[in-house]
């Protein structure tokens, strides 16, 4: 029964394949990264500043998810609270908060309400890790900005006291924002992990409050056994990295999975980072992710005045442009029963199959295992017929399909889809 209560969650996340994920806070200022703190060692007396300098005069979410719908994204996952513990959310339990700072206003309820007005699916970040918290142990902690401070040496930390924080501030992110559709923990390490976080206990609560809402598997869990933890999560989420071969656990079965990849070189903004990846770049990534049965998690850092950079904004909108005319071969895939072909990747939804043809090569193209199994080829973009009649000097390639192209390169540089409809049902 609970196995299949998790895959009823699981259906849109499956199908929808494509978020946006967004980090944002009070580290957009300095403009060096979400974990300034850490790198820089700097204590909360000298981060304060930048709580005082927090105004987003330029914060506009509806932007946001238009930018975020034309990209093609079905959902979207923005940061409730990051490691430096500072909260975009109204927080009844603590005084770190937008509200007080001259935003003065809830960021993310003005996000959950303009990304659903748009139609997407709304995700939550909240990190387990709490640079600001008194009850967070800094001392002996490997990665908190005060790690070996002499001035926290002796620092009495009362750990239940923070956990039970945690715990109540998940609480209100689940109650007071309506229907929320992704809970992205964020992250378990060394004996921070588990039980320490009265994982049980908290996933307990948060199935009480929202049934159906997706729990990443940052928890400390291990989601890959055979008999998973309750609190192993609902899908991995590999980080700056695509899986070889997609995601199973030990029976080998497929686990359901997300890779969460930045768009430049950090995950909060960085005022003098320029490395982009393409276009061409995202969209392969995106391709390779779905014919893995995994999904792409694109991430923005938004400045600190609220606008998403025009960089990320261009690379999104050349991504979307694709995705008006090839989203078929991306919502509601997953890996092909085929072997992954020399030239590119495929795809498949039921009876259809998706050649993403990423490398013209020489002559016609060639498709394994493929003959006498298709009704009819039609190029995704346009509807265009492909001729895949056999060419005289081919027929002593047995099982195989091809493809003729009249012209030396391919249609679209970035990613050429055809698909192909099949007489028979091969699915994986």
């Amino acid at each position: 029964m609970q196995q299949i209560e998790k895959e009823n969650r699981l259906d849109w996340f499956m199908q929808d394949r494509f978020g946006m994920f967004i980090h944002w806070g009070l580290y957009a200022v300095p403009a060096r990264g979400e974990w300034v703190r850490n790198q820089e060692k700097m204590s909360i007396e000298a981060y304060q500043p930048y709580f005082e300098d927090f105004d987003p005069d330029l914060y506009d979410p509806r932007q946001w998810a238009k930018l975020a719908k034309e990209a093609g994204m079905k959902y979207a996952v923005m940061t409730a609270k990051h490691h430096d513990g500072f909260c975009l959310f109204d927080s009844k339990l603590t005084e770190y908060k937008a509200t007080n700072t001259k935003a003065q206003r809830d960021l993310v309820k003005e996000y959950v309400d303009a990304f659903r007005a748009e139609g997407l699916k709304v995700g939550l970040y909240y990190s387990l890790i709490d640079w600001h918290h008194p009850d967070y142990p800094a001392y002996h902690d490997r990665i908190h900005p005060m790690r070996g401070s002499d001035a926290f040496k002796a620092a009495q930390h009362q750990f239940d006291r923070y956990v039970s924080y945690m715990h109540g501030q998940v609480k209100e992110l689940l109650t007071n924002y309506g229907t929320i559709d992704v809970l992205w923990f964020d992250f378990s390490y060394d004996e921070m992990k588990g039980e320490t976080w009265k994982a049980s206990e908290l996933v307990a609560m948060i199935r009480e409050l929202q049934p159906n809402v997706l729990i990443d598997n940052r928890l400390g869990g291990n989601l890959l056994a055979a008999e998973p933890e309750s609190y192993a999560g609902d899908f991995a989420s590999p980080e700056q990295i695509l899986p070889p071969k997609g995601i199973v656990n030990e029976l080998g079965n497929a686990v359901p999975w997300e890779a969460c990849i930045t768009l430049n070189q950090h995950w909060g903004y960085h005022a003098y980072d320029e490395d982009y990846k393409t276009a061409k770049t995202v969209i392969r990534g995106l391709v390779e992710c779905v014919s893995k049965n995994g999904n792409l998690l694109l991430n923005v850092g938004p400045d600190a005045r609220g606008a998403i950079p025009e960089k990320s904004q261009e690379v999104l909108r050349e991504v979307g442009a694709w995705m008006k005319r090839n989203g078929s071969s991306i919502y509601g895939c997953a890996a092909a029963s085929f072997d992954k072909p020399e030239w590119g990747r495929y795809t498949q939804a039921g009876n259809t199959l998706y050649a993403h043809i990423l490398e013209r090569g020489i002559g016609p193209i060639a498709f394994e295992d493929l003959q006498g199994r298709v009704k009819q080829a039609r190029r995704l973009a346009d509807g265009a017929e492909v001729n895949i009649s056999t060419p005289w000097n081919g027929e002593a390639f047995k099982g195989y399909l091809f493809a003729n192209f009249p012209q030396a390169s391919l249609p679209c540089d970035i990613d050429t889809v055809i698909a192909f409809e099949l007489n028979e049902d091969k699915t994986t």
